[in-house]
């Protein structure tokens, strides 16, 4: 969702800020606006649109203030418009914030200080925030910097809900505070310099030393120092992380799409993500990660819990966990699973898959089964993100930054890790060697090179795209494994193409689904397991005979009944195919969009990172 920038230091603020609200688009957003502090007062420049509309606006060029905060704003509170978009000031002209989050309680907040004289230009949630600054600082008999750091922090005890804070005041020019709660953000160290954002891509090419905030943190900013409170203002000390991350990675380096680079990343990913994990003749070690045998041994149940693409991972891979763990293992949306009083005591573990690691909904889940006595795993691309800080456990996929909004070398990442510790549970508990273990050990090494095969043959799937573009209704079909994928094949087409699409599992077809298929609708399927071809053919023969163009992705050699286009991917274990026989749905997603002449890297409506329920 929304996106933060800030920088305090020796160089003119305006172009960082606005270099990283550019690394920022793909979160999705509404408006822009930065604000900077220049010559004893605040500035404040804003516009509805892309960043680029910034550059529009009458004095932006003039502004050389070395402190300065900026934002992305995605409309919560409020319709897109330049009044309603950040950076926010108080009735003075005194202070100005930039927030991501939502402030539960802001009506309240509002009536309060209405009482008090204050006024509101905007409809925004956000505009509280700078009016109960002043509100604070006018009650404290002290005006120092720590004045400034309680008013914050009594306006931040007072609301309600999510938020990340950045704040800058002419009444303190070489100062910025900066808090969190339950919404990403973290400073970047430079020398006599300091970026901050809400999301590390946006100023890896300035730094690549951090500092992760927790809830509740708050920071006292100068061009020399970074001081760190907790929640009472009693100090603290932060350990500065270094961030492998290359910013190169966030760069399109010739691809027209960050989309299709990050397609084309995915051989690189994988491998990344197997690293040292697994080596041939070995058994799988996380270097992080001890589960012992009587701990795997006395759960009752796995709960894999996650939101749209991850959620699609975690379905790609149960089977994993049932055949070769032997432990029941459910897979449940993090939104739906935290509102139905779920059944999880020590006897179960929780894993929970967020790309990002600051979507909202997963990790409250994660409190939800801390709470009740369950041990936590998050699987994360992001190091230090909030919830690989609040699971018992944390791995990671080893993706490099994803800039498009539609989820792909992320996905596959994640399809990878997940099996990955599937098969190291079943090592620890079985204590022997399982020849079909071994086997499937042996075929994820080989994965990143089938990709390479699959991505050298792209001319293919973008002819085909070319043929159904058009269209305003798809239908994806496949069993066990192959309907995960047939889900997440379902949802890239919506999310980047706007082409309604709906995705089945294929023995239900007949039950209802059907009904829908009508003369040049086309039906895409995924046939990779030897065992359910001839079943899953028969269900598209069905499709066939009521006038549906076909397109099956398989590594099965199949007799052609019929089918418009088969798109043939390499063999692997049928429990693996789900990495492969994604890659030309991602594609095909990809040139529909490009066909229709949308913007692939930033859908409309969507957003990256969904740090709000």
């Amino acid at each position: 969702m929304c996106g933060i920038v800030g920088y305090i230091g020796t160089k003119k603020a305006c172009p960082i800020l606005i270099n990283g609200l550019l690394r920022l688009e793909y979160r999705g957003y509404d408006s822009a606006g930065i604000s900077t502090i220049e010559d004893g007062y605040v500035s404040l420049m804003k516009n509805k649109g892309r960043v680029m509309n910034l550059y529009d606006l009458e004095g932006i060029d003039d502004l050389n203030g070395s402190i300065g905060i900026a934002h992305t704003r995605w409309a919560t509170h409020g319709k897109p418009c330049k009044e309603n978009s950040h950076p926010h000031m108080d009735n003075s002209n005194t202070f100005s914030v930039v927030h991501n989050g939502i402030i539960e309680n802001y009506n309240e907040l509002r009536d309060f200080l209405t009482k008090e004289g204050y006024s509101f230009r905007s409809q925004t949630d956000t505009e509280v925030i700078p009016n109960l600054i002043h509100y604070y600082i006018n009650q404290d008999t002290q005006k120092d910097t720590m004045a400034f750091l309680r008013a914050v922090q009594k306006t931040c005890n007072a609301m309600q809900g999510s938020f990340a804070i950045e704040v800058i005041s002419s009444l303190y020019p070489d100062n910025m505070i900066v808090v969190r709660k339950d919404s990403p953000l973290v400073i970047g160290k430079g020398k006599r310099e300091f970026y901050i954002c809400s999301d590390i891509p946006a100023i890896l090419s300035f730094t690549r030393d951090f500092y992760l905030l927790n809830d509740y943190e708050y920071v006292l900013l100068s061009r020399d120092e970074a001081k760190f409170y907790d929640k009472e203002l009693a100090p603290i000390t932060k350990e500065l992380k270094n961030i492998e991350w290359d910013a190169s990675s966030a760069d399109k380096d010739g691809f027209e799409d960050y989309m299709l680079k990050e397609i084309f990343e995915q051989p690189k990913s994988i491998r990344e993500t197997i690293g040292a994990k697994l080596k041939s003749n070995e058994a799988i070690a996380f270097e992080d990660l001890s589960l012992s045998k009587d701990y795997l041994t006395s759960l009752h149940k796995i709960y894999i819990i996650a939101c749209g693409t991850a959620m699609h991972a975690g379905l790609g891979t149960k089977a994993l966990f049932e055949k070769f763990c032997h432990i029941p293992t459910e897979v449940d949306i993090a939104s739906e699973f935290r509102y139905r009083d779920p059944l999880i005591d020590d006897k179960t573990l929780c894993i929970y898959i967020s790309q990002s690691g600051e979507t909202a909904d997963t990790i409250a889940a994660v409190k939800l089964a801390k709470s009740k006595g369950a041990k936590t795993l998050a699987v994360s691309n992001v190091i230090g993100s909030s919830i690989t800080r609040e699971a018992d456990y944390c791995i990671y996929t080893h993706a490099g930054p994803e800039i498009a909004v539609a989820s792909t070398k992320a996905y596959t990442a994640q399809l990878v890790l997940l099996s990955l510790l599937a098969l190291y549970m079943a090592e620890v508990l079985q204590e022997n060697s399982n020849s079909e273990i071994e086997n499937i050990k042996q075929e994820l090494l080989l994965l990143p090179t089938k990709i390479e095969e699959i991505l050298k043959n792209t001319k293919p799937v973008q002819d085909f795209a070319k043929k159904i573009y058009k269209e305003s209704d798809m239908f994806f079909l496949g069993r066990g494994v192959d309907y995960a994928v047939a889900l997440e094949g379902s949802l890239k087409l919506k999310e980047i193409s706007y082409i309604h699409s709906e995705a089945y599992a294929a023995g239900e077809l007949k039950h209802g689904p059907i009904a829908l298929i009508e003369n040049g609708v086309t039906v895409i399927s995924m046939i990779t397991n030897p065992d359910l071809a001839a079943k899953t053919i028969s269900n598209i023969q069905e499709v066939i005979t009521r006038g549906a163009k076909t397109m099956v992705v398989t590594n099965q050699e199949l007799e052609n009944k019929g089918f418009d286009f088969i798109y043939t991917i390499p063999k692997t274990h049928p429990m693996l195919s789900p990495v492969l026989s994604v890659v030309p749905l991602q594609l095909l997603s990809y040139y529909i969009s490009k066909e229709k002449g949308l913007d692939v890297d930033k859908p409309r409506n969507l957003a990256k990172s969904v740090t709000v329920e």
